[in-house]
């Protein structure tokens, strides 16, 4: 169950902290056992605003662009000998954010209360990723531990620029085909019905493409009611079904076979995978702990899945390259790499390789996707304008031919 305690640190401060835990007894060991004083513990209100931390503002999660460059400034102070500390306290008053200062105050006193440093960042896993937590795990153990958030933000910038650039590459076409078919409901809506008014007036006989076009004017204003409420119920049902977890991984399949959108969405995958994998295993992560990791990054459902499975097969004896060549779904290249890699002992600069490779493929295919969806968004623009154009005046030539 998720609890909050309101606690006393060894600085005299109070505050409030929130954490799963089997019962409230449990959480009060847990509490005291980092050296604090608990002065009560009580079950969380979830997003209600009577809790005292955990208004519905507080809930939210911390942009990972904020993550990233708290880990920077706190890899550079390391780097120049400030302690772990005092790092943690300077990037905390340095944050920009009272959310960011609170993130890593918190992180400063779970420290200076006995907890190591990988557990504090655990604490808050889903705001610094899993990727972060096993890094510094390793950095503790090396005593690199500046190397490693190094690495960690690098990790969280590369990804952040995978899933802009993917958004990106989606947005771009959607919001086109909305002008296009904002043009096209206006010309429907408003131009064609304005326009049949004026020639039934004429009482002259209408060519067959005009009449054609007020037909569908017609039907527009008929059904549009119909149209619209179809639409709204099928976007709640795409989020509806997305909510279950067999119901989101059918959607994120479909996604993968999507002649373009799936393409994009398997270059990703593979480029994000490859570079965690590339940071992790060349940092000293395990490669089974590195798989679970990465694992926790991947947004499509049935991608994270293959990588589970594969994690399941290296369990039981199998090979990386075995078990990464049964995932369908990533790219081709990815278990080849493996495959040499295994053999030459190097999976960390084929991971790399693998990265890089995918990562110049989803930019060329983005900007490709940009140049040519643009000029057919205008033609069929252009096509739905110019039959408006021939209709209206080739119904003005026939009146001008009756008269």
């Amino acid at each position: 169950m998720l609890l909050t305690a309101k606690v006393r640190d060894r600085t005299g401060l109070e505050r409030f902290i929130e954490r799963e835990a089997l019962s409230s007894s449990d959480l009060a060991a847990q509490l005291r056992h980092e050296g604090m004083v608990v002065i009560s513990v009580t079950e969380s209100e979830g997003l209600s605003l009577k809790t005292k931390k955990g208004h519905l503002f507080s809930r939210r999660r911390m942009s990972t662009f904020s993550v990233e460059m708290g880990l920077r400034q706190l890899s550079s102070m390391l780097s120049s000998g400030v302690a772990l500390l005092l790092s943690l306290r300077t990037v905390s008053e340095q944050s920009s954010t009272k959310k960011a200062k609170k993130l890593w105050s918190d992180v400063a006193d779970r420290i200076y209360g006995g907890s190591s440093f990988s557990a504090a960042l655990e604490e808050n896993i889903k705001t610094f990723g899993a990727i972060t937590v096993r890094l510094a795990e390793v950095g503790e153990r090396s005593g690199e531990l500046e190397n490693a958030m190094r690495r960690a933000a690098d990790q969280l910038e590369s990804a952040r620029n995978l899933r802009t650039a993917v958004v990106n590459a989606l947005v771009y076409p959607v919001l086109t085909l909305l002008m296009t078919v904002g043009v096209c409901t206006y010309l429907v809506g408003v131009v064609i019905p304005k326009l049949g008014e004026f020639l039934n007036e004429s009482g002259a006989q209408l060519p067959g493409i005009t009449q054609l076009l007020i037909d569908i004017s017609h039907w527009f204003a008929d059904y549009s009611f119909y149209v619209l409420l179809f639409a709204i119920a099928a976007v709640l049902a795409w989020f509806t079904v997305r909510q279950n977890k067999s119901g989101r991984e059918f959607e994120d399949v479909l996604l993968l076979k999507l002649p373009v959108v799936g393409k994009i969405l398997r270059v990703a995958g593979t480029a994000v995978f490859s570079r965690a994998m590339q940071i992790m295993t060349e940092s000293g992560v395990t490669l089974l702990d590195a798989m679970v990791s990465a694992e926790k990054i991947l947004s499509n459902a049935r991608l994270k899945r293959r990588i589970n499975e594969a994690h399941l097969i290296i369990l039981s004896g199998g090979s990386l390259s075995d078990s990464l060549s049964r995932a369908k779904e990533f790219m081709p290249m990815l278990w080849h790499m493996a495959s040499v890699g295994e053999v030459s002992g190097s999976l960390p600069g084929v991971f790399e390789e693998t990265a890089r490779f995918h990562e110049l493929q989803l930019a060329i295919t983005i900007k490709r996707l940009g140049i040519l969806i643009e000029p057919v968004m205008i033609a069929i623009t252009a096509v739905i304008v110019g039959f408006v154009y021939i209709a209206f005046f080739m119904a003005l030539f026939a009146i001008a031919t009756a008269g």
